[in-house]
């Protein structure tokens, strides 16, 4: 039988602090108010040249140093983000090319904060399926960019940030036992991003209305947050043949401190049994439970052979866990982590290389081909004036100004950044 046993894990998180007395001098809040609603006293903010792609990599190169593994061993990559880098192509596609994971397929998971559990989910499954031997699963957002600053019912709760963690195939029972996924699609306006969809293009007036920021019905989502974690661990942990009491190390989405003291409360667990790093790092969505295990893994917190419970929930609405028993990491060598930096050296290198030689490929046959490029004629418009060029004799059709396009972007980045990346650092 096989196991999908997490071998690797890793974290990112940018330098930028935001801390509440700063969000304090933004919007009508206050350091206090902040913490006892949330349990949050700062949050990170991605800098300028900061991207869900480019703290996803990062956290992703320490979980395959922890594994031991290049980006060259990698048969599957799952990047789960509701920030992604641009609607297409996928992030984890550029984590892909970034790693040199050649022999490996890469896909986006959109399941808000509930999406690494999800990814977790597949990635193990694909491993005991035997499709599988080796999967990078990455929760990554820059959720600051989403937020509507002068909100302060969201502003005060998100933050950015990446995690990552390496699953291997193994014969040793262990590793990820049970997992449990649920939906219900009823209450998705409670927590949405109206605009930037099929169903609500981004216009200006889109915009104006901040339908491009995170819209939350925070008190409904509060209630239905206490009850699925508790359901769900309580499910996750039968399905894996525990008892609560067998459970060593709980490790929830860190979305609100109180949320997780209810959950805990009714699940009768003492409280520092759940792994809680809010409070430094606020809700990053998917990239939370997976920054907590790197960081509790990290500092000793998590043990090998430690039985754990994850459990996420979110927008959609979503919610998710997984038991696993944690795994010793393979000691890495020195040399082994040098060769691996190269590989991704020779990764960059390659992937200039082949852009460079597409463009050149494009310059030379479509040249040569009339059927890439054909030619074109000249015909009057309907005034029977200006003419205007077209192919093949099909009438040509007016395009959108791309200053349209460009005004839109710049608002809604303008939008996205409102006195952050201009404050003092925390």
């Amino acid at each position: 039988m096989r196991y999908a046993h997490i071998t690797g894990w890793g974290k990112y998180v940018p330098q930028r602090v935001l801390t509440n007395d700063e969000l304090a001098q933004m919007v009508e809040t206050s350091d206090g108010w902040i913490r006892d609603r949330t349990g949050i006293a700062e949050r990170r903010i991605a800098g300028p040249n900061e991207t869900t792609a480019s703290m996803g990599i990062a956290a992703a190169i320490e979980a395959l140093d922890v594994a031991g593994v290049s980006g060259s061993q990698l048969d599957l990559i799952i990047v789960a983000t509701t920030t992604p880098e641009h609607l297409f192509p996928a992030t984890a596609c550029l984590v892909q090319d970034a790693l040199g994971a050649t022999r490996a397929g890469a896909f986006d998971l959109s399941a808000a904060c509930s999406g690494f559990v999800y990814g977790l989910s597949m990635g193990a499954d694909a491993i005991r399926a035997g499709s599988a031997n080796t999967v990078l699963v990455v929760g990554s957002e820059t959720l600051s960019r989403i937020v509507n600053w002068k909100d302060r019912n969201t502003c005060v709760l998100f933050g950015d940030g990446a995690g990552a963690v390496v699953l291997q195939a193994s014969d040793q029972p262990g590793g990820v036992l049970s997992t449990l996924l649920r939906a219900d699609g009823s209450g998705g306006e409670l927590l949405i991003v109206p605009a930037g969809g099929s169903k609500h293009p981004l216009t200006a007036e889109a915009l104006a209305c901040n339908l491009h920021t995170i819209q939350m019905n925070g008190r409904e989502v509060f209630r239905f947050a206490t009850r699925v974690m508790e359901r769900a661990t309580r499910e996750v942990i039968y399905k894996a043949g525990w008892t609560t009491d067998q459970v060593d190390i709980f490790v929830p989405h860190q979305a609100n401190l109180r949320i997780i003291e209810l959950a805990a409360k009714s699940l009768g667990v003492p409280l520092d049994k759940f792994y809680c790093n809010i409070a430094r790092y606020g809700n990053t969505s998917a990239a939370s439970i997976p920054i907590a295990l790197a960081e509790a893994a990290g500092s000793g917190v998590l043990r090998p052979k430690d039985r754990v419970v994850i459990v996420g929930f979110g927008a959609g609405l979503t919610w998710a866990a997984a038991a696993m028993e944690w795994s010793e990491p393979r000691p890495a060598r020195r040399s082994q982590k040098t060769l691996h930096r190269i590989g991704y050296g020779v990764a960059s290198v390659r992937s200039r290389a082949l852009r460079l030689f597409r463009r050149v490929e494009d310059r030379i046959f479509g040249t040569l081909d009339p059927t890439l490029h054909p030619p074109s004629r000249e015909l009057p418009d309907k005034n029977g004036s200006a003419p205007n060029k077209v192919a093949d004799g099909r009438e040509s059709t007016p395009t959108p100004r791309p200053e349209a396009v460009t005004t839109h972007s710049s608002a809604r980045a303008e939008a996205s950044t409102v006195n952050i990346n201009n404050s003092n650092s925390g």
